[in-house]
């Protein structure tokens, strides 16, 4: 590119970005279960009937949705530990990205289950099914349907802001190419193919969900 690509420079930092996708990809899939799995009990309790369940999670939920994930990172890791809580720079940065985002998927949830006709509730109660069988056989299998598209943009989302996982030393694509251009002070290289990288994961995942979402909708 326009003369000064180095190809040489690329080689060499392969082995490190090729960890760095691996614990990338890591953060990412173990976040969005986290996110996923955390929202649904969010939204539980969003929809609760008692004010002593729903208040506190509206608050909690507001709270963290409204914080800069940065500065959660940056309390988990550091101030945590002062408390006598402690973890590794990785399981810190997937818990704060799957709890971040987790407040984004309990609104989607939500939203997917107050879209569900009345009269699939109403169907539920006169079939007698118990309360569980209601949520897991009815509701949920319907809700999902309308918000995979939803749930799917947040990954896209949280693949985005694993970079600011380097903001507590995990070793993810950029810090490595940071790590990689520092020692050998070539940046293009490196920031490049990682930019290209996130492009590479990203537009695919994209182009999996529209298809996925055409497929729900027939």
């Amino acid at each position: 590119m326009n003369g000064n690509w180095d190809w040489s420079a690329v080689a060499d930092f392969m082995p490190r970005f090729w960890d760095g996708v691996l614990l990338t990809l890591q953060v990412l899939a173990l976040g969005s279960l986290l996110s996923f799995s955390l929202g649904l009990v969010w939204a539980f309790g969003l929809r609760s009937a008692s004010r002593l369940v729903r208040w506190p999670v509206n608050v909690v939920t507001e709270f963290i949705r409204n914080t800069p994930l940065l500065v959660q990172l940056f309390f988990l890791f550091f101030v945590l530990p002062e408390w006598g809580v402690q973890f590794s720079a990785l399981t810190t940065g997937t818990v704060a990205i799957g709890l971040h985002y987790s407040t984004y998927t309990a609104q989607v949830y939500k939203a997917g289950i107050d879209a569900v006709p009345v009269g699939q509730w109403e169907a539920a109660t006169a079939l007698s099914l118990p309360t569980h069988r209601t949520w897991f056989a009815v509701i949920l299998p319907q809700a999902i349907r309308r918000i995979v598209p939803a749930l799917g943009n947040y990954v896209v989302s949280m693949l985005k802001d694993t970079p600011l996982l380097a903001g507590i030393s995990v070793l993810e694509m950029l810090q490595q190419a940071r790590l990689e251009s520092a020692s050998t002070f070539q940046y293009t290289e490196p920031l490049t193919v990682v930019g290209v990288a996130f492009i590479l994961i990203a537009y695919p995942a994209s182009l999996l969900l529209r298809a996925l979402e055409r497929r729900l909708v027939r």
